[in-house]
């Protein structure tokens, strides 16, 4: 479900389409998904689990589920014994990963619930950010899962593995690279990229080197952002799919434009704009990948325009972007406001820019300001004393910059 993007009532829906589509009626509601969930249905009815089959395009067996004692398949593991739980570390929700300590075979129903985990840290990144308890649980979910190669069902299991290892590992160098604690981050990519390698997993491949851009783009290294750009549109999964290789695109035009090419930052924009027009939205996608989309992407634009000298056209992408970022992408929507005060700033707009920059401590409130946030907020102070360094409003901002870096 986590890997589809489905909740419970969604599942529901899909399992009694397949059910009518076959002359069945559709009974199943939430509480039955509930009950499968859980573990208190063990085995459904033959009729659901041929439609849970069809809409997960694997095995009832793979999603979990043990036929009565009766049957000559055995259940390995009881699911009583082996779960997923989230622990208080420092403030911070870390996926924890508990299992019997006697041998046992791994399969495909392993790895979904390895999975879980994974899902839940890119939501604590959505609101938080990156920060050293995030990467320690990613770096402790790659553990787990290369931890269960030796009792691996089979080789297509190992490859899920590898995988789900990849994963954590690129989990835990976005945390690092969003901390800007940027050696640990090109140790984690390093190794991320490798155990994608390992799986044959173009996805994962994509993701690293769109952080690979976002690590040289930090590291001030415009030409390697830009070949890492092109990397990533060289994966298989860009090839294919025109949600990854927009994205793919945008990040390429970021690297041009810090480089001061404008015709290769606008054409590159150009092609993300025109690639994500044609993806579907309703294609399930890594949850990694759920902040891509128009926000995003405009988001994106905003420092494309700013960085060749458009400022008031970054305006208005910044506010295009706010406009549509999800609530929950609370860093997300702080950098886009941070971004918007840059571009009202570079238009000489003193008053509005320091209001849209004070917004930022707003919406990151209760929480300490991600590194890369820290860095962009401190480029938009050394502006500000630039350009009005006697204007009230600017020392007032910078008195309040100064209270909250403390505090953070």
């Amino acid at each position: 479900m986590a890997e589809l993007g489905l909740t419970q009532v969604e599942l529901a829906e899909k399992v009694n389409g397949v059910l009518r589509s076959r002359g069945c009626d559709g009974t199943v509601s939430d509480r039955t998904v509930r009950n499968w969930v859980t573990g208190k249905t063990k085995w459904p009815h033959q009729r659901q689990r041929k439609a849970l089959e069809a809409v997960f395009g694997c095995t009832a067996e793979d999603l979990g589920f043990r036929p009565p004692p009766a049957s000559s398949i055995t259940d390995p593991e009881s699911p009583v014994r082996r779960r997923t739980f989230f622990a208080a570390t420092t403030g911070t929700a870390v996926s924890v990963i508990a299992a019997d300590s006697r041998p046992m075979r791994v399969g495909s129903s392993d790895v979904i619930r390895l999975r879980s985990g994974l899902d839940a840290l890119m939501a604590l990144d959505d609101s938080r950010g990156g920060h050293e308890g995030l990467e320690r649980a990613a770096l402790a979910g790659a553990d787990a899962a290369l931890g269960k190669l030796a009792q691996a069902a089979s080789q297509r299991v190992r490859q899920r593995l590898f995988s789900l290892a990849a994963d954590y590992m690129a989990t835990a160098a976005w945390s690092a690279l969003d901390a800007r604690r940027l050696h640990q981050t090109q140790q984690h990519l390093d190794r991320s990229l490798y155990l994608a390698g390992m799986a044959k997993d173009p996805i994962v491949e994509m993701r690293v080197w769109n952080s690979y851009a976002m690590l040289a783009h930090q590291r001030r290294e415009y030409s390697q952002a830009v070949d890492a750009g092109y990397a990533a549109q060289a994966t298989a999964i860009t090839r294919r799919n025109p949600l990854f290789s927009s994205l793919a695109h945008a990040r390429t035009a970021i690297g041009y434009s810090n480089l001061g090419d404008e015709q290769a930052a606008i054409r590159s924009l150009g092609y993300a704009k025109e690639a994500l027009s044609k993806a579907s939205t309703d294609e399930p996608r890594p949850s990694w990948m759920a902040f891509y989309g128009d926000a995003e992407l405009s988001a994106i634009a905003a420092i494309v325009k700013d960085r060749i000298g458009r400022p008031a056209d970054a305006e208005a992408e910044s506010h295009r972007a706010l406009g549509t970022i999800p609530r929950q992408f609370r860093r997300n929507r702080a950098l886009a406001s941070t971004r918007l005060a840059l571009a009202q700033l570079h238009q000489r707009d003193i008053d509005q820019a320091c209001d849209s920059a004070s917004k930022v401590f707003d919406l990151m409130a209760g929480y300490p300001l991600p590194g890369r946030m820290r860095t962009l907020l401190g480029d938009f102070h050394r502006d500000l004393i630039t350009l009005a360094p006697d204007a009230g409003v600017a020392r007032e901002w910078g008195d309040r910059f100064r209270a909250e870096w403390s505090r953070s």
